[in-house]
């Protein structure tokens, strides 16, 4: 696949997207390179959304977390997977080139997930989400659990009292108020633990990201988007509620995450029993410095998981 172009999908849905994302068309094809995926425009209850879709097996939902670029930063979990799953990866609303909504919460976000699950899913998915919408996603579980098979959660900062170290702080605000290469290079840092080491596997790719992440943090509606998940998703959930939890919950860490540190989950874990998979040589994105590994953490959850039987979710809507 060389790219993927809003225009080759639905023309009144791509015109809405274009007018409320400042033009954006074109999820940059570098970063597409080499997989099968395709990519569409949904109306997810008026909201159009863009999402990359290919791959045949059990399905698997990717759900980015909060980053301007949307959910192409799981490409190379992506390659991976495409061959023996389903995979569905959308742009999380505001976020990417998906069309933001007024206001993006714990309630307007059910709310779109549950449509896109009945809009994409034949069966009930393994749900996988990262950091800012992870907390959201976990908080979706309590009780929309029935729509999933299993959720894998990763880098949630919901999971306990969560502050920004001092310095990532800084990090932050100075790429949102100036996304400049430098700028956007100091806060990627925080993300991974040795970014350099990774960008050598594929530096063509990683230029390629950070452009991207520049280009889109730019973006006021993507901007506005972030602030209301950093404001809704880093409330802590109350251990009780997150044991409401009945779907198959597991967390998958990495060992040098320093945005939200592997102690969060250790407590989850040893408070819940949710089964907990450290990533080593893993920052805060495991799956893009570690995707191997990320992806054996995965094969122990689904090995419990695909033994139980499915039905069509869209059976009990």
């Amino acid at each position: 696949m060389d790219g993927t172009s809003a225009e080759s999908t639905d023309p009144l849905l791509f015109e809405k997207a274009r007018a409320s994302q400042a033009g954006v068309r074109v999820v940059p094809s570098s970063l597409l390179r080499g997989l099968s995926v395709e990519g569409r425009w949904v109306d997810v209850d008026g909201t159009a959304t863009f999402l990359l879709e290919g791959g045949r097996g059990p399905t698997i939902v990717l759900l980015h977390g909060g980053i301007p670029t949307g959910g192409v930063y799981w490409a190379r979990m992506i390659s991976r997977l495409e061959n023996t799953r389903r995979v569905i990866v959308p742009d999380v609303p505001g976020q990417g080139i998906s069309e933001p909504l007024a206001n993006l919460d714990a309630s307007t976000f059910a709310d779109w997930l549950t449509e896109l699950l009945r809009l994409t899913c034949r069966e009930e998915p393994i749900l996988i989400a990262h950091s800012l919408v992870a907390s959201l996603a976990a908080r979706f579980a309590i009780h929309g659990g029935h729509l999933i098979r299993g959720l894998v959660l990763t880098g949630v900062p919901a999971l306990g009292r969560w502050r920004p170290p001092p310095a990532f702080a800084v990090a932050a605000i100075r790429s949102s108020l100036r996304p400049s290469s430098r700028n956007t290079e100091r806060f990627a840092r925080w993300a991974f633990h040795d970014l350099d080491r990774t960008r050598q596997t594929d530096r063509e790719w990683f230029d390629a990201f950070l452009a991207y992440l520049r280009a889109r943090g730019a973006d006021p509606g993507v901007k506005r988007a972030t602030r209301q998940l950093v404001r809704t998703a880093t409330k802590r959930i109350p251990i009780d509620e997150l044991r409401r939890i009945a779907v198959p919950t597991s967390l998958v860490w990495g060992r040098h995450d320093r945005m939200v540190t592997l102690r969060f989950a250790e407590a989850a874990s040893a408070a819940i029993g949710w089964p907990l998979h450290v990533i080593d040589d893993g920052g805060h994105v495991p799956f893009v410095e570690q995707p191997d590994a990320f992806l054996d953490a995965l094969a122990a959850v689904e090995k419990t998981l695909l033994r139980q039987p499915t039905h069509d979710p869209k059976e009990e809507r």
